[in-house]
């Protein structure tokens, strides 16, 4: 019974033993965790600094920069490893990394494929920071491509993330990919209207407006024979930011509708025609109508 006692208690002075021993290198690698993630920071604004002025597109700057963070603080978490266990070497570490793959690899997939996909968008780039894009149903300005999310404002002023691989594998419109943008703007006209005097109106008025391009030149077409007015679509190129295209399409309308109205042009509200008639003498509705003409 002494033995065992004394088994146990050398054990439990060796535990204890070797967790005190344990402690200064447990504080070492706990200061070069924190001390990677400056490091990491610090050598991250530097690669920014270096990519801004070597490379043009500021996409693959983003993508430099966060690499370089990346980097060094993965070395910084492999050094405090082998700090905090002596005995770990780089080749334990490798072997470690091939057993457990598949396991990482189904546990964090999403995280995996929506880094990949970040890389990706900010190595092609398809769309740059600050362009005005459309994913699915959301609408806005891009802000930053990071390592899991793209991330977009909104014109309402709200955030929204969106997933790397869901902005990657869905299409995007980019709104401000060209130097210019076209609006197509409907507007209908009676029936009795002059449409060559109609046509020339609208275009002088368009021409006029601040802010529209006279290259590309704007265009009037006849699109179609509406049920209470002949309908027309100007189509005019402004600059493409949305607060531009919304603010001249404001004045667009404007300056139409005081055009047409100067030039006594109606612009005519929904019409239906009702036609009433005597129900006793046109009975073709009645079942019995086909009999008696069939008699007769």
């Amino acid at each position: 019974m002494d033995q065992i006692l004394q088994t146990i208690i050398s054990s439990i002075n060796e535990i204890i033993g070797s967790g005190v021993k344990a402690i200064p290198s447990l504080i070492a690698g706990i200061i070069i965790v924190f001390s990677s993630r400056f490091f990491a920071q610090f050598f991250a604004q530097v690669a920014a600094q270096v990519g801004s002025k070597t490379i043009k597109s500021h996409s693959l700057q983003l993508l430099l920069a966060k690499a370089s963070y990346i980097l060094v603080l993965g070395v910084g978490f492999l050094l405090a490893a082998v700090v905090v266990f002596p005995g770990l070497r780089l080749g334990d570490i490798i072997a470690t990394l091939g057993l457990s793959s598949v396991a990482i690899g189904f546990a964090f997939q999403d995280i995996f494929k929506n880094f990949l996909a970040g890389v990706l968008l900010l190595i092609q780039e398809p769309f740059s920071i600050q362009d005005q894009i459309i994913v699915g149903e959301y609408e806005g300005t891009v802000e930053s491509i990071n390592i899991r999310t793209t991330s977009i404002r909104t014109y309402q002023g709200e955030r929204v993330l969106l997933p790397n691989s869901t902005v990657f594998t869905n299409a995007v419109q980019v709104r401000t990919a060209f130097d210019c943008r076209r609006t197509d703007l409907g507007v209908g006209v009676d029936y009795n209207t002059d449409l060559p005097k109609v046509k020339n109106l609208l275009l002088t008025t368009i021409k006029d407006i601040e802010g529209v391009l006279n290259q590309p030149e704007p265009e009037i077409d006849l699109v179609s024979f509406g049920d209470s007015s002949i309908d027309l679509v100007v189509r005019y190129w402004t600059s493409p930011s949305q607060a531009i295209v919304r603010r001249i399409q404001t004045q667009s309308i404007i300056a139409i509708k005081q055009a047409f109205d100067q030039a006594q042009i109606l612009i005519p509200y929904p019409i239906r025609t009702v036609y009433h008639y005597n129900q006793e003498q046109f009975d073709d509705h009645y079942p019995n109508h086909h009999k008696q003409l069939s008699k007769n």
